[in-house]
């Protein structure tokens, strides 16, 4: 879950903002992946994204009135012109600002108020799949639980699925049912959110978690701290086999021979992971 991991990659595929070379992405039974024109302008009503940065997902020559009723303007029927106004201060305050921030531009808030704004327009078609590319790292300390904790929140009362990517563990465990860990490109781990925290079985999931800081002194002592040697390989060329074997401690020759697949995980219940050696793998370091 670091960069070139291919985290955003997979959501610009996911949204049709980019290619994709293989596989399926299936949302409500229709294949994104296959989809466009109007089957595709359809599909994206139900699927909507927060971006990471919103100093630049924002339109600077559009008020937050024009901003939040855009997508209404490109979907007809999805909300009387008579409400739009109604509707934008509703969706405003579900974001934690006030309906009167509707009259003013982006530049006249800070990074949180901008991430809200970005939050209710994602939320003006209603969809049934929010996508959080990064949300909070772009943000200060300071504001990043407010969001995460307003998103977990909407999630909630909207009853939305979310695809939460993030490089931070612990917002990841935070917010999610289920985690996913990637490493050039690849899944390498996948399965509920228990699973991956408390029993990893890839060794790349157990360096990331070794890595987050633990609040209580007591513990420190008691966690081995695994240091990956070596150099990130290039995703324009990863290894052969296994893409993790060049920095793993336990590769062995089938590591470079055989790539392996997402398998269950025994004595892990919907567990999965892509490691030749899953079952030798103890997280004892953590």
């Amino acid at each position: 879950m670091k960069a070139a991991a291919g985290k955003t990659s997979l959501v610009r595929t996911l949204l049709k903002l980019g290619p994709a070379t293989s596989g399926r992405a299936l949302l409500d039974g229709a294949d994104l992946t296959q989809a466009s024109g109007k089957e595709l302008h359809a599909l994206r009503r139900k699927m909507q994204v927060v971006f990471q940065d919103p100093y630049q997902s924002l339109n600077p020559r559009m008020r937050v009135d024009r901003l939040i009723s855009e997508p209404w303007a490109l979907h007809p029927g999805t909300v009387p012109k008579e409400r739009w106004r109604e509707e934008t201060v509703a969706l405003l305050e579900a974001a934690g600002l006030r309906g009167e921030h509707a009259e003013r531009y982006p530049s006249e808030f800070s990074g949180g108020q901008r991430q809200r704004l970005g939050i209710a327009r994602a939320l003006t078609l209603n969809p049934s799949l929010l996508v959080c590319d990064e949300p909070v790292s772009a943000l200060d300390v300071s504001v990043q639980a407010q969001v995460v904790n307003l998103l977990a929140k909407l999630r909630r009362e909207r009853n939305l699925a979310m695809l939460f990517v993030a490089h931070d563990l612990a917002v990841v465990r935070h917010v999610s049912d289920r985690a996913m860990v990637m490493y050039l490109g690849k899944i390498i781990e996948t399965g509920p959110k228990e699973q991956i925290f408390s029993a990893p079985a890839h060794p790349y999931t157990q360096a990331l978690l070794s890595a987050v800081p633990t609040p209580d002194p007591r513990l420190r002592g008691q966690r081995k701290r695994i240091v990956l040697q070596g150099d990130l390989p290039s995703p324009a060329d990863p290894p052969s086999g296994c893409r993790f074997r060049t920095r793993c401690w336990r590769a062995t020759s089938i590591c470079a021979e055989q790539e392996p697949e997402l398998t269950a995980r025994t004595g892990a219940p919907g567990l999965l992971t892509a490691c030749h050696h899953a079952n030798r793998v103890s997280s004892s370091a953590l």
